[in-house]
């Protein structure tokens, strides 16, 4: 009796799905459009920095102050939280329901679990950026010596901190893994592209996976110094990872480098939100 109930929740869920189907899809669509919104800005403003444009290098706050900056900047704004909070649902969706099929096996269960705390990282953001449009204060991006510092105080906090900064570096790692096999390519729709679209969105989408591996590596190894220091102040942000590069021997060059690969990131989050097959069911 358990069982025919908990079929009958399923078949519920499933008929609900598929209801809701084309408000997901332009959910998802809309997230990840907004997605590539802020890497586009982050990816300009620290091409600009690098090669002597003025400002400096900035992360995600950067970016949503100069959008917060532009004319009807709350409205954009605005726009872009409502954009992120949709990407962060998809994730949601993507990680507990399991529209792709990823399984519950070891490989499956690692990436439905990347995709919850994706979503919850973009919520959260999401809220943060939220209460900038309304001007209730807040930033686009929380202070990592905050939250290391809470992690820190935790019993083994160390331990702890060390963890996820070596879980940081592992998802760099495999950030350069898919630039290498390019796999993210299988999840868009080839028939609706031309050839042109393909080989440039195959070489913006590795160069893209590339540059954001480089990041997270920086940032773990600042969160993996901060737990073997008990000292917040190392870890990073967005921002503070690409003024680190900048600090270093070539650093100019090496920022250019990783500034274009986030542009070049954005530019792909775009092509995916035009060309992605969402599956809602």
């Amino acid at each position: 009796m358990a069982r025919g109930g908990a079929s009958g929740a399923k078949e519920g869920a499933r008929k609900a799905t598929r209801r809701a189907r084309p408000w997901i899809e332009r959910v998802a669509r809309f997230g990840y459009t907004a997605h590539g919104v802020v890497y586009v800005l982050v990816g300009v403003l620290s091409v600009r920095a690098a090669f002597g444009g003025g400002g400096k290098t900035a992360g995600q706050e950067g970016a949503l102050q100069t959008i917060l900056l532009a004319p009807l900047g709350r409205v954009l704004l605005g726009l872009v939280a409502l954009g992120l909070l949709g990407y962060a649902l998809w994730r949601l969706f993507q990680g507990v329901l399991d529209p792709d099929n990823e399984g519950r096996d070891a490989k499956g269960l690692i990436k439905r679990s990347d995709h919850v705390v994706n979503g919850l990282f973009h919520a959260a953001l999401a809220v943060s950026v939220g209460r900038v449009a309304l001007g209730s204060g807040g930033g686009g991006e929380g202070g990592p010596d905050d939250w290391t510092t809470t992690l820190l105080q935790q019993p083994l906090g160390r331990w702890l901190a060390g963890v996820v900064g070596a879980g940081i570096f592992a998802i760099g790692l495999f950030q350069f893994y898919r630039a290498y096999d390019a796999k993210f390519v299988e999840k868009l729709k080839p028939g609706e592209m031309g050839p042109r679209e393909k080989r440039w969105t195959r070489r913006a989408g590795r160069l893209g996976h590339a540059a954001r591996g480089v990041v997270f590596i920086v940032i773990g190894v600042f969160l993996a110094e901060a737990a073997l220091q008990s000292d917040p102040d190392e870890a990073r942000s967005l921002g503070g990872t690409l003024s680190a590069l900048a600090a270093h021997p070539f650093g100019p060059y090496l920022l250019g480098l990783v500034a274009f690969g986030l542009v070049a990131f954005g530019l792909f989050m775009f092509v995916v939100a035009r060309y992605r097959r969402i599956e809602t069911s």
